[in-house]
């Protein structure tokens, strides 16, 4: 069974969505949730189309249905988890009836998807944006972990948890201490223990404190407190929730750097710009993809004139601050990763290079790599710390409608676009069309608008113009518009930059605006 929560995986994540194809001709069940009837529901054996932000509505009338059902996995949650009791008090009141009255998802259906992944021998939930950019990210995380954890999906074959990347290395730089409370291998910067590993490495002390994450920092800069920034592969600019804040904040710095491949506009705004490469081809190092496989990249052709590696622009600017650190290697600096992060000790270039990857945690140099991240869960006894159940609560949008604005907006990308166009606005696609606002024929006749008709929509934080598309796969009162072209319509000025206080994430997927015609 191959639950996909907030995931439109044939558009989004195409290549892995030929996977799942796969596995449905094989004979597996699937199920999608999703506000929105996308091409990835067609291929479904049920789609439940919530209203946006119920999420965690839904996940706990399911953990309530399996409870009530008898079909929890009580091997598994005996011996490998706790906090049982709090979980099944938490969704008690969640029943069926109350779901459907919440998320608009029929109750039947709710049964059925309960009943389907908690009798399933193997069964996967996958997920990607429709999850996590909300300002309740992590607790819709949590409530699907729920899940897994309820029924014994996780640390086995064919059985998981899988949050998809929209990118080929973001686990990667996860893994690498990309976060504000990490260091590399996830090491918790704030225990004295792990940090000092890396401080006599480094020769220096360490802040003892996590950093911030990305909506922090734009917060800091809104109080004065960050006034430099060194911006690498980044576009915030057109990317970050409220775009007309994200300007006044970048434009404010006193000193502010990009790195980047192209001349975004982020980097436009920038007092010195530091041309990169390609990393995918004009660079040595490493990616981690979803499944925990670290592969070498290797490079193919060398940059163009003027632009460096990443990896050579840092150790230049190093050099420049007085710290030597010889020719850019990046299997030297891979070595260090390996001598610092237990995870990832075995995993010498030797070794990436003939077995084609490896999985972390990879102990050392016989270590074969694991291939199920939590399969310590079945041991008898559970090496190391039980898995916790973690009771969260329905939390709907921070921005509610009403009559001044009463239709909901969520935001998503199409198959022949990447994010704000700076990969792929500059070629042509058979499959390209200028930006639109998606709205169901009943809200189209409801409002006297025709098909392409152009109109202005209204946020709280702005407006913008644009043509109107009629699409019967939405549901009345629900819109939809994407972030590919913002040269042509800002679609982040409409944006809400409520966020998650445990991820940073902007919910970029409910915002509640109005739409006004444009007269002749």
């Amino acid at each position: 069974m191959i639950l996909l929560w907030g995931s439109n995986a044939r558009e989004t994540h195409p290549i892995f969505f030929h996977h799942v194809l796969k596995g449905i001709r094989a004979g597996a069940r699937c199920y999608v949730v999703d506000p929105r009837r996308t091409g990835t529901a067609d291929f479904a054996h049920g789609h439940a189309a919530l209203d946006v932000g119920t999420d965690i509505a839904l996940a706990n009338a399911m953990g309530r249905e399996i409870l009530a059902a008898g079909l929890w996995h009580r091997d598994f949650v005996g011996r490998a988890t706790e906090g049982l009791d709090e979980y099944r008090a938490g969704v008690e009141p969640c029943t069926l009836e109350w779901a459907e009255a919440e998320t608009k998802v029929p109750a039947a259906l709710i049964r059925e998807m309960a009943h389907a992944y908690a009798r399933a021998e193997r069964a996967m939930i996958c997920w990607t944006l429709g999850i996590t950019e909300h300002h309740n990210a992590v607790d819709n995380v949590l409530a699907l972990i729920n899940l897994a954890l309820l029924t014994g999906h996780v640390g086995r074959w064919g059985s998981g948890l899988n949050p998809l990347r929209g990118q080929n290395n973001v686990q990667g730089g996860g893994d690498m201490g990309a976060i504000p409370d990490r260091l590399p291998g996830f090491q918790h910067v704030e225990n004295a223990r792990l940090r000092g590993a890396f401080e006599a490495a480094w020769g220096m002390k360490l802040p003892p404190k996590r950093g911030k994450h990305l909506s922090a920092m734009f917060h800091a800069m809104e109080e004065g407190e960050l006034t430099a920034l060194y911006c690498i592969g980044e576009n915030p600019l057109a990317s970050e929730a409220d775009q007309t804040r994200a300007r006044r904040l970048l434009e404010g710095l006193e000193w502010f750097v990009a790195q980047d491949l192209t001349l975004t506009k982020t980097a436009a705004l920038a007092d010195v710009v530091l041309p990169a490469a390609a990393s995918w081809c004009e660079g040595e190092g490493t990616v981690t993809n979803s499944e925990r496989r670290v592969q070498r990249v290797r490079k193919a052709v060398e940059p163009p004139a003027g632009a460096r590696e990443d990896l050579a622009i840092l150790f230049e600017i190093a050099r420049r601050l007085g710290h030597d650190w010889g020719a850019p290697s990046a299997e030297r600096v891979w070595d260090e990763v390996r001598r610092l992060s237990p995870v990832h000790a075995g995993m010498s270039y030797a070794r990436l290079d003939a077995a084609g990857g490896l999985h972390w945690p990879c102990w050392d140099e016989t270590h074969p790599g694991e291939a199920f991240l939590h399969s310590r869960l079945w041991e008898d006894p559970v090496r190391g710390p039980r898995a916790g159940f973690h009771p969260v609560v329905h939390d709907p949008p921070v921005e509610r409608l009403d009559a001044d604005y009463p239709m909901r907006l969520t935001t998503g990308r199409r198959l022949d676009e990447f994010n704000t166009g700076v990969q792929t606005s500059g070629y042509r696609s058979p499959l390209r069309r200028s930006e639109t606002l998606d709205i169901h024929p009943d809200d189209a006749a409801r409002l006297g608008l025709s098909d392409g008709e152009r109109v202005r929509v209204r946020s709280r934080r702005g407006c913008v113009e644009v043509p109107v598309r009629l699409d019967p796969r939405l549901r009345p009162g629900l819109t939809f518009m994407t972030m590919h072209f913002p040269d042509d319509v800002a679609t982040n000025l409409l944006t809400i930059d409520a966020t998650d206080p445990k991820s940073g994430t902007a919910e970029f997927k409910a915002a509640a605006v109005r739409l006004e015609r444009i007269e002749a």
